[in-house]
């Protein structure tokens, strides 16, 4: 079998969780390579899975020029600064695989200069498709040439501005890289936690890949539910002029979050794609509070999910307490936990894997993998 290389970004959880759950249902012969600025940050994989450790694309080593920034960056790339060591050894190791092996096709999660490459370089790319305002030359190119799209969500959360050319090439695959387990007990959760078994619990959830929530806010809309127990997990950012009450408390990074979302009542979180599946799954009341992310991701990501009918989006955190009572008392009316669970779907994974056999069946017809050696190349 033709291989496969697998890009994979390596900020917060989601992009190595996805990519983890497709490699591991593709056939046991299937090679993949993945490549990737982090190697300690995937899921179990299974034989004949191999992760390149490649600079990071984006993150300065402090070897890097500041003499060419007034170079202007074309419409088509993102971030493509001139004379950064780090990306020149990346994109090397990735061609030069590109060469040896001829594989069947690439999967970019994500970067569009990686699919970019991936077309430059002859090989057939599948491009992972992510919520935000992503119609500029750079994103179009890397989907206008991608053999086929992928998107791990539910199919109702496609943004409207997606058009027929992408939809007839998309993939929808609910619940990638977040297998559906048993459904975690609520009264068991509290009790494995210590919580108060009848106390009303607001969960708060900051993701991985960015600063987190506020301090500040949270302390208000604790203060103005003293009847409620809050919990934080994750990272808040931690603000000077916050007055927190009793009922507040942090609990950081912890182990999974499986046993506080099963034990909440109403949850206040993030849209990054572990945090979205683990919400739906549990059928909870969820207030959708959008970090900042490139492109407006978690902003286009929370509309996506309102107008779903599965989440309340606000753009901010509350800043008073009548609008934290104005929020609570919206999300639980409009909660509807039978949407919320058909959106979350189960495991995408063998879904997706078999997508993907499918399509390189279509790319390459039974015919054999045709490498030309760089030795012979002059």
């Amino acid at each position: 079998m033709r291989p496969i290389g697998y890009f994979v970004h390596h900020q917060g959880r989601g992009h190595a969780e996805r990519c983890a759950a497709l490699v591991n249902a593709l056939p046991a012969g299937r090679p993949v390579t993945i490549f990737c600025a982090r190697d300690d940050i995937f899921p179990p994989l299974r034989d004949g899975v191999t992760v390149i450790r490649i600079p990071s694309l984006f993150e300065a080593a402090g070897t890097e020029p500041a003499t060419m920034d007034w170079v202007p960056t074309p419409a088509t790339l993102h971030c493509a600064p001139l004379g950064w060591p780090g990306i020149r050894v990346a994109m090397a190791r990735i061609a030069g695989w590109f060469a040896e092996t001829s594989p069947a096709l690439m999967i970019c999660d994500v970067s569009a200069e990686v699919a970019q490459l991936a077309r430059i370089c002859s090989v057939p790319h599948v491009k992972v498709v992510q919520h935000g305002d992503r119609g500029d030359p750079g994103h179009r190119a890397a989907y206008d040439g991608a053999a086929g799209l992928l998107a791990p969500f539910h199919e109702a959360l496609a943004q409207p501005d997606w058009d027929a050319g992408m939809r007839a090439r998309m993939f929808f695959a609910p619940g990638l890289g977040c297998p559906a387990g048993p459904r975690v007990d609520r009264a068991a959760a509290r009790a494995r936690l210590g919580l108060d078994a009848d106390r009303r619990v607001v969960l708060v959830v900051s993701g991985q890949g960015g600063n987190g929530f506020a301090q500040a806010p949270l302390g208000v809309g604790a203060r103005a539910t003293p009847d409620a127990q809050w919990i934080t997990v994750g990272h808040v950012e931690r603000d000077w002029h916050a007055t927190e009450p009793s009922n507040l408390t942090h609990e950081g990074w912890v182990d999974g979050v499986a046993d506080h979302v099963a034990a909440a009542d109403v949850i206040v979180a993030s849209t990054g794609n572990t945090t979205c599946q683990q919400i739906l799954a549990a059928g909870k009341p969820w207030i959708a509070v959008p970090e900042w992310r490139y492109f407006d991701e978690q902003v286009r990501k929370a509309q996506a999910l309102d107008a779903a009918g599965v989440a309340l989006h606000l753009p901010h955190l509350p800043s008073s307490a009548h609008a934290w009572h104005r929020a609570l008392a919206e999300v639980e009316a409009r909660h509807d936990p039978a949407r919320q669970a058909a959106l979350a779907g189960t495991d995408g994974a063998p879904q997706a894997a078999a997508w993907v056999e499918g399509l390189i069946d279509r790319l390459w017809p039974a015919q054999p993998a045709n490498i030309i050696p760089l030795s012979s190349v002059s």
